[in-house]
This record gives structure tokens, C-alpha cells and sequence, in this order.
């Protein structure tokens, strides 16, 4: 696990080896986080390729980067992350005719695009971003993994692109303009992330998961998808051979991502994924599994007594720690380290049991991807209930007047407040229901607090994706909607930033892309069965969970933020937003929120915690509306 970074020149007039060599040197050094042991600089005339090395596979100086092929190729390449059938890729290379001189993924990596060029992708099993520059075609490859685990951003100016594996590694040269993208913060103020390939600020992308993209001096740029989730057809499996497979495949993505040449431990929730993750690291260990959780005094979002009985299941190296509210002292470094607005709370918690988990290991498993690809998460469920209704004879006017009988709730995670809430929007079309759940403002919402000159066309995104997927049933549409925005944009930024932040390698045996497509391709019915979600995961890994575990109701990864913005965060609450310069939005409108909220009239935790980390950013921006 590494950052990257470079600059090529598009034009004769950017040829500038030494200035680039120096920007590539600051670009890299603002990386030193997500590669603590080693780093290097290589140039030509034409590409600066900069990287910094977590030692992870072979951790001989034979594994530093920028790596070069040893013969007439002229590739270089620098990478991060890592190819899990790099060993089986090993051998088909060496039958080709391929030798090696290291026992690193990244040489094989070098090899495979020495082989199947821009093609070399097809083979890969991992997850990755990397740069390879072909110097006999002088041409540049960058490219993601299918999911998006790894980041990677790239931005084209004054005749030069600049790439890097996180924003403040473009943002640390100083050639690189600021500019604030209005349409990316209207997107966060609506999801709470910045999708692909948008980012905070005008110029610079995110490369989507799943893409590649081609730079040669003189010719249009060129960017390809090479993979998507097929959720068609459906396969004819039954019920004993899905299980069957399922724990053929899981088992060998989790066998997969034990190889490390450093120790090894594993995220643990206590809910079904990550349990089961644990699960199968205890049967193919000889050694206790060092597992590391996380929680809260608050017991409505204290989940540590279920990963205990977990840890004790499997007798694992168990640690625990509770998270306070001064935990948030480190918002300011997350946000430095996010490079743009991020409202995703549970970064909090994550960077500390990533913290804690470094302290003892260099590579966590955990259970990212379950919910996505078995209908983990209850909205799935409303999704397939509101098409019903819509089906019903005056399903949508009893659903209206029925959400108007039941009481509210300040407590997020009351089930009438649920039930109410998706009352209030199952008579709604697919297009405007399904992204109103994922929302933190809606357009209308988001009309009051702006301030007036800083009102944004509305894009509803998520709606233009669900009409691009109508022949799928709801569930499996919510789903492909989720893999291609909230998996990648939110929950693995999350993991990413936090976890490099420490110098820690996070690993998800549920994102191996042969479990999603088996996954992808299930029977609805085996996927699902009635309301119980997850079915058969829970079916095929029945006898990894305790019965407590396998049961319960799914409690997701909060944090009390709304009783510590009423309790100690008050004052930085208030703080941040009514006093803040940038001019963004609207105080009269702030300030009705805020006191909604402190009042106890209305739970607007992550509303407000949406718009204070917003405020902060832009103050660590300097920006002024």
C-alpha cells in the first residue's frame, strides 16, 4: 500500500524535467502518511513519476518504486495497492517466457502491461491504482480498480497533467490552481461526498472506479471503462449450490488476502460481515486473529458487547476502545487529509480503531461490500415494499395519510421515525424516492440555506442512474446504485483516507470482484427471502456467528453526534456556523437549524454535522463567498 503521484508534459512548451522533479518531490512528501518506509523520484524528459512505499509483499529495497523493466521496454511504473493473484499471474507470465527479479506484485503488474498492454487490467484481481509510462510509445496509463478501493486524482493544466493518489498531494504544487467547484459542493450538500469523477475544486477529477485513462503529447486523452456489475442474467443456481460456492469463493478471498509479509489483524463490528470475515481468518490461522473494535458509552449505538461475543467465539486477540466526544480534536487533520468536504461521521470512529489497529499490525481485514452485494441495508427492503404500494389501488394515498397519524421521534434510530419517514416517501417514483434516503438536504431544503448568489442548477444524479437501469427489480437497481456512488465515493473514501492516515492497509474480502459477480448474478429469491435481508450469506455462514449475532437487528456504524452537539460540541457547533466568514450560506437559515436542533424540536444531527464540516473546509481553504 503507497501514494503516487507525477506530471507529464502535453505539449513541448511543458517540458520541464528538473521544476517537475521538484513539484513531484512535494507532491510525494505530502503523501508520507500512506508510505512511511521508503520513497523515490524518477524522470525523463517528458514524465516525473514520484512514490512512497508502505512495505506490505517482499520488503527488500528490490520492491522500491519507481520500479523500471530491466530490458529495451523503458516501463516504469509506480502503484498502489495490491493484486491478490499476483502469484498465479507470476507463473502464466514466467510460461510465457517473463522473468523476474523480485517477488513483488508490482513487477508482475509491470510484466502483465508489458504483455497485454492497457488490457493488463482484464487480469487483475486486487485493488489498485497505478502509473506506468511507456517510454517507447511515450505514452502515460493511469488506472483504478474496479470497485474503487484505491483513489486516484488527476487534473490537466497549463499544458501538463498532474496526478496523485489523494487531493493534497495536487494541492501541494503549487502550479495547480484552487478554484472552488460549485456543483461538487451541491452534490455534497446533498449526499454528504462528491461523486466521480467531480471533486471540491474546479480542474480536478477523481478517475471512476473501474476506468483507465491514456495521455500521449499531442493527441485527446482517452478514458475507458473495462468492467461493470452485470446483474443479468440471472443464474439458474439453487439454493445448496449457491451456498456451496459462495463459501468456495469468500473462503478463498479471504486465503488471498492473508498473504503479507507483515502481521496481519481484522476490523470487527460484531455485525454479520465483518463476523464472518473473523470467521474464516480463525479456521485458515494457526495463530489467534487479532481482532479491533470500536464504541460508544451511548448504548443505542454501542455495538462492542456483540464483537465481544464474536472474539470470544474464536478466542481472538481482542481489543477494545470507547470514543469520547473529544475525539473530534482530530477533525481538523481529517479534514486536511479528505482534501474536501466529507460528512460521513463514522470517519471519526474509523480513523481511531485504524489508529488503535497500527498499533500492532500493518493490514486489516474487514467486511466493506456485504451489504451492497446481499441487500444488507434496510432501504433495500423499503425500495421493494414502495414499489408494491405503488402497485396497490390507492397504495400511494394511504401510505400519504398514514405517515401523517404516526407521532415523531428525535431519536434517529427509532423504528416509528423510520417507518414514518418511508411512508412520507413510498408514494413518490423510484427516481425522486430512492435518493431522498440518501440525502442530507433536498433541493428545496438546500434553496433556503444557500445564500442567494450561490444557488447551483439542480442534477439529480442518483435519479438519472436509476433511469439507466429499468429492466432490473427494485432491489437489485438500488443496489447497482449504491456499487457505482455511495460504495466508492463515501464508505471507501472513509476507509481509505483513514486507514492510510495511520499507515495501515485495509483489505475487503467482500469487494473481490468474483464475490460480486457471483453475488450480482443470484436469484433474487436466494438473495433475499421475504424481509429477512442478507439471506443467504446468513444460510452459508451459519455456523461462523453466534445465534445472538446472526439475528439481530443491523445497527450500521454511528456516532451520538446530536447529543454532543446539544452537550460538550455545542459551543464549537455554533461556533463553526454562525460564525463563520465564507459566505456559502444563508445565516438566517443556519441559525433556525441550529437552534431547531438544540431546542429539541427536530434531530438534525447530521444535517448539522454535514454543514459544520463544510465550513471548516472552506476555512482551511481560505475561501470567501
Amino acid at each position: 500500500m503507497c501514494g503516487i503521484a507525477g506530471i507529464l508534459a502535453l505539449s513541448e512548451t511543458s517540458l520541464d524535467p528538473m521544476g517537475n522533479t521538484v513539484g513531484v518531490t512535494s507532491m510525494i512528501d505530502a503523501l508520507v502518511h500512506r508510505g512511511p518506509d521508503d520513497g523515490g523520484v524518477w524522470h525523463d524528459a517528458d514524465c516525473t513519476l514520484g512514490h512512497r512505499r508502505l512495505a506490505i509483499i517482499d520488503l527488500t529495497s528490490s520492491g522500491r518504486q519507481p520500479m523500471a523493466s530491466d530490458d529495451d521496454l523503458q516501463i516504469q511504473i509506480v502503484f498502489n495497492g495490491e493484486i491478490y493473484n499476483y502469484q498465479q499471474l507470476r507463473r502464466t507470465l514466467e510460461s510465457a517466457g517473463a522473468r523476474f527479479r523480485t517477488r513483488t506484485d508490482t513487477e508482475v503488474l509491470l510484466r502483465a502491461y508489458a504483455k497485454w498492454g492497457e488490457s493488463c487490467v482484464d487480469h487483475l484481481r486486487g485493488m489498485f491504482a497505478f502509473a506506468i509510462w511507456d517510454g517507447r510509445r511515450r505514452r502515460l496509463m493511469l488506472a483504478r480498480d474496479r470497485v474503487g478501493k484505491k483513489p486516484l486524482f488527476y487534473a490537466e493544466h497549463a499544458g501538463k497533467l498532474y496526478f496523485g493518489s489523494e487531493l493534497q498531494s495536487i494541492l501541494a504544487n503549487p502550479e495547480i490552481p484552487r478554484s472552488l467547484n460549485r456543483q461538487g459542493i451541491d452534490h455534497y450538500l446533498s449526499y454528504g461526498y462528491i461523486p466521480s469523477p467531480e471533486s471540491g475544486f474546479l480542474g480536478i477529477h477523481k478517475l471512476p472506479p473501474a476506468h483507465y485513462g491514456l495521455w500521449e503529447r499531442g493527441k485527446k486523452s482517452v478514458i475507458e471503462r473495462y468492467w461493470k456489475l452485470s446483474y443479468q442474467p440471472r443464474s439458474e443456481i439453487t439454493e445448496v449450490e449457491a451456498i456451496a460456492e459462495l463459501r468456495e469463493r469468500m473462503t478463498e478471498a479471504v486465503r488471498l488476502r492473508l498473504v503479507s509479509d507483515v502481521p496481519v489483524g481484522a476490523f470487527l463490528s460484531g455485525g454479520i460481515d465483518s463476523s464472518i470475515v473473523v470467521g474464516l481468518m480463525a479456521r485458515l490461522s494457526s495463530r489467534p486473529v487479532k481482532t479491533y473494535s470500536i464504541g460508544f458509552r451511548d448504548e443505542r449505538f454501542n455495538e462492542l458487547p456483540h464483537a465481544r461475543r464474536v472474539a470470544d467465539r474464536w478466542e481472538t486477540d481482542h481489543h477494545e476502545m470507547i470514543v469520547e466526544p473529544d475525539a473530534l480534536t482530530i477533525l481538523p487533520r481529517l479534514i486536511r487529509h479528505f482534501g474536501e468536504p466529507f460528512a460521513d461521521v463514522s470517519a471519526i470512529p474509523t480513523y481511531y480503531v485504524a489508529e488503535a489497529t497500527r498499533r500492532h499490525v500493518t493490514v486489516a481485514l474487514n467486511g466493506d461490500g456485504g451489504d451492497e452485494s446481499f441487500a444488507g441495508y434496510e432501504r433495500y427492503l423499503g425500495n421493494y415494499l414502495a414499489e408494491r404500494i405503488h402497485r396497490f389501488p390507492g397504495g400511494r394515498l394511504i401510505s400519504s395519510l398514514a405517515s401523517r397519524l404516526l407521532p415523531d421521534s428525535l431519536d434517529p434510530r427509532n423504528r416509528v421515525r423510520q417507518v414514518k419517514r418511508f411512508l412520507q416517501t413510498a408514494a413518490m417514483p423510484m427516481r425522486e424516492r430512492y435518493p431522498r434516503w440518501l440525502t442530507y438536504f433536498s433541493e428545496a431544503e438546500k434553496r433556503v440555506i444557500y445564500a442567494q448568489d450561490s444557488r447551483i442548477d439542480h442534477d439529480n444524479l442518483l435519479g438519472r442512474l436509476l433511469d439507466e437501469l429499468p429492466d432490473l427489480d427494485p432491489v437489485s437497481r438500488a443496489m447497482a446504485v449504491d456499487v457505482g456512488t455511495y460504495l466508492p465515493d463515501d464508505l471507501l473514501v472513509k476507509v481509505d483516507i483513514t486507514t492510510m492516515a495511520n499507515g495501515l492497509e485495509a483489505r475487503s474480502p467482500f469487494l473481490d470482484h468474483e464475490v460480486m459477480e457471483l453475488a450480482a448474478r443470484l436469484p433474487a429469491d436466494i438473495r433475499t427471502r421475504g424481509r429477512e435481508p442478507k439471506y443467504i450469506l446468513k444460510r452459508a455462514f451459519a455456523d461462523l456467528l453466534p445465534e445472538e449475532n446472526l439475528h439481530r437487528r443491523k445497527m450500521g456504524f454511528g456516532v451520538p453526534v446530536g447529543e454532543w452537539f446539544r452537550g460538550p460540541l455545542k459551543e464549537l457547533l455554533r461556533g463553526t456556523l454562525l460564525d463563520s466568514p465564507s459566505g456559502l450560506l444563508a445565516r438566517p437559515a443556519i441559525e433556525n437549524l441550529v437552534a431547531d436542533h438544540l431546542s429539541h424540536r427536530k434531530d438534525l444531527s447530521f444535517q448539522l454535522w454535514n454543514l459544520l464540516v463544510l465550513e471548516m473546509w472552506l476555512a482551511s481553504i481560505g475561501f470567501k463567498n
